[in-house]
Formats: C-alpha cells, structure tokens, sequence
C-alpha cells in the first residue's frame, strides 16, 4: 500500500460515508485498470477489495471530519469524487476537480455557481418550502459517472 504522503501521481478521493456502493465499485475497478490512487475517507470502518492501488483512511466521528481530512491531504490535480459542495470547493481551490455520483463534474468554472444553488436550497430547505432529499441514484446517473470518470482519468494520461 503506499503513502497518503506520497508526492507521485494523482490521487482520486472519495467522500466514502455518502458514497453509493455501485460508484465505489466503479471506482475500485477503474484503480485497478488505470493504476491511480485511491483514497476512501469515512468515519466508520468498512471493507475495501485488497489493492496496492486502494487504501481507507477512517477519521474520527463527528460533522465534517472526512470533508476537512480530504481537503487537508488533496494536491493539485486531484480528484474528489462526493456529493458536498462545499468539499469539492475545498479541493478545487487547492487545483483539483470534483465529481459528483451522478456525473456532475465540479471544477473552478462551474463551483461558485453550484455554492450558491446549494445555498439556496438550504435556505429554502430551513423555511420549510422545500423537503426532500436527492432522487435515488438511476442506471443512467451510474454510466455518467462511469463515462465522465474515464474522461477526466483519460485527460491525465491514466
């Protein structure tokens, strides 16, 4: 296994506690073909495929924890794969990219943008106008996400 400290490569992180199981295991197979790091951040242990390419970082409980230990380790050129707005603004401003679950990518064009929807939505989620969460995550959202993957692994050589 190699080291979160390492300076080779780029690293894909992933917000593993809000993470679907389908997307994680798109994930580890695209590791495993491609070579790239990957790093799952959760507040809770679980099981990970054994890989030289694939390691669990498990942060302490409590809000937000996951979010500040990715944003901490990420460099420029990394890949954080959640659904948090405000992590992939971490990561972005750091000189890397965000990656939804359903094929969203979050980059330093389209992030101060999608801050602002998510504020919104909050706003109007607090005033009791809105309920609800996201819909559940469809065949079509997981081939997205497969398909804008293998883009971005693409565009940086992997």
């Amino acid at each position: 296994m190699t080291s979160l400290n390492a300076t080779d490569g780029m690293r894909i992180w992933v917000d593993a506690d809000a993470c679907p199981r389908v997307v994680k295991d798109i994930l580890y197979r695209a590791a495993e073909r491609r070579g790239v790091r990957l790093v799952l951040v959760a507040n809770s242990r679980f099981a990970t495929p054994r890989s030289e390419h694939i390691e669990f970082l498990q942060v302490g409980s409590g809000f937000d924890k996951a979010d500040r230990a990715i944003i901490d380790l990420a460099r420029s050129g990394d890949l954080v794969v959640t659904t948090d707005i405000p992590l992939a603004a971490g990561v972005i401003e750091k000189g890397g990219t965000g990656l939804s679950p359903r094929g969203e990518v979050f980059n330093a064009e389209n992030i101060r943008g999608r801050l602002t929807m998510r504020d919104l939505m909050d706003e109007l989620r607090g005033s009791g106008v809105m309920t609800g969460g996201p819909a559940a995550l469809r065949p079509r959202d997981r081939q997205e996400f497969s398909n804008q993957l293998d883009r971005l692994l693409t565009s940086r050589g992997l």
